[in-house]
C-alpha cells in the first residue's frame, strides 16, 4: 500500500499493532503523534504530520490490518463546523481618491488571529463567489488604509491538475507530484465595494508578490515559486492581474475536479500565473 507517497510495509503494520498494544489507553490522536515521532514523519515546518498519520491508520483499520481504539469524539452537529461567516459591521463611507492620497497601507497576515473572522465575513458578504473554507495550506490577509479595511486576499494550495499551468511550467508528471506544494493559488481577492481607488488592486498584487513567499516559508517551512488564479471573464476582465505582470496561461475545461462525465458543468475560467522566482521553471521541473 502507498499512502501520501509513503510505502507501507508488513513491518510497518506489525509496528503499529505493537504500538497500539503497548498503549491501550492512548487515543487515536495520541497514537498518531507517537507514530510520527517513531517514523520521523514531519512537515517542512517541523510540525508532526499527525492528520496524515491518522488518515493512514484509519485506512489500515478499515482494511482490517490494525485495530484502532474507538474515537473519543464525534461531531453531533457537523454542519455547524462549516457554517457561513457572520456579517461584519464596519464603516462603509465611500473612499474615493487616488492611490497617493489613500495614505500608508498595511497588509496584515490574519490567519489564526481575531481579524481572520473579519476577512471571512467581508468575503462572504461582498465577494461575488462568497466565502469558501480553504483546503490544505492557506494564508489570509487584511489590507487597511489607516484603521479602515479596504481589501482582503486569500491564498491556498494549488489544484494538482491544471493543464494550462502545467504546459506553461513544462514539468513532468513526477515533477508535478513532487513540487505542486511550491505553487500557490489566489482563491479570493476583494476590494471592498465602497473603495474606489484607481490602481489599488494592481498595487496590492505587486506588493503581495514580494510579501507572500516569505510568509509562506515562515508558516509552512518551504518556499513558493509560482502563483496562479482563475478569472471568470464573463464577469471580470482580470485587468488588475495583467497590470501586475500576471501572464494569461489559457482556459480551464469547465469541468470540476471530480467530474466523471467529461462534459463542461460550469463556466470556463481564464488561468493567470505569476512567477515568484526568476528560476521558477528550473526549480519546479526538478524531480529527484
Amino acid at each position: 500500500m502507498t499512502y501520501r507517497r509513503r510505502t507501507v510495509t508488513l513491518g510497518d503494520v506489525t509496528f503499529l499493532r505493537q504500538l497500539i498494544a503497548d498503549h491501550p489507553s492512548a487515543s487515536r490522536r495520541a497514537l498518531s503523534f507517537l507514530v510520527c515521532e517513531a517514523w520521523g514523519w514531519r512537515q517542512d515546518n517541523g510540525a508532526p504530520r499527525d492528520a496524515v498519520c491518522r488518515g493512514l491508520m484509519l485506512k489500515l483499520h478499515r482494511a482490517g490490518l490494525i485495530e484502532l481504539p474507538p474515537p473519543n469524539w464525534r461531531a453531533t452537529r457537523p454542519a455547524q463546523r462549516h457554517r457561513k461567516p457572520e456579517p461584519i459591521e464596519i464603516d462603509q463611507t465611500p473612499i474615493v481618491c487616488d492611490l497617493a492620497s489613500l495614505g500608508p497601507l498595511t497588509i496584515a497576515l490574519v490567519r489564526r488571529t481575531d481579524d481572520e473572522a473579519v476577512v471571512d465575513g467581508l468575503i462572504e458578504e461582498h465577494h461575488y463567489l462568497g466565502y469558501t473554507r480553504p483546503v490544505g495550506a492557506h494564508l489570509k490577509y487584511l489590507v487597511r488604509a489607516g484603521e479602515r479595511p479596504v481589501a482582503c486576499l486569500t491564498w491556498s494550495s494549488a489544484p494538482r491538475h491544471l493543464a494550462p499551468r502545467d504546459r506553461y511550467i513544462g514539468w513532468s508528471s513526477e515533477a508535478r507530484k513532487q513540487n505542486i506544494r511550491y505553487v500557490v493559488y489566489n482563491g479570493r481577492f476583494l476590494i471592498l465595494p465602497w473603495v474606489q481607488v484607481k490602481h489599488l488592486a494592481s498595487h496590492l498584487l505587486g506588493r503581495m508578490a514580494r510579501t507572500l513567499p516569505a510568509h509562506w516559508e515562515q508558516t509552512y517551512g518551504h518556499p513558493v515559486y509560482f502563483a496562479e488564479t482563475f478569472v471568470d471573464t464573463a464577469i471580470h476582465r482580470g485587468t488588475c492581474y495583467r497590470a501586475a505582470n500576471w501572464v494569461p496561461l489559457g482556459q480551464t475545461t469547465g469541468r470540476g475536479p471530480r467530474d466523471t462525465s467529461h462534459k463542461p458543468n460550469r463556466s470556463k475560467k481564464e488561468v493567470l500565473g505569476l512567477p515568484l522566482h526568476r528560476r521558477f521553471r528550473d526549480l519546479l521541473q526538478d524531480a529527484p
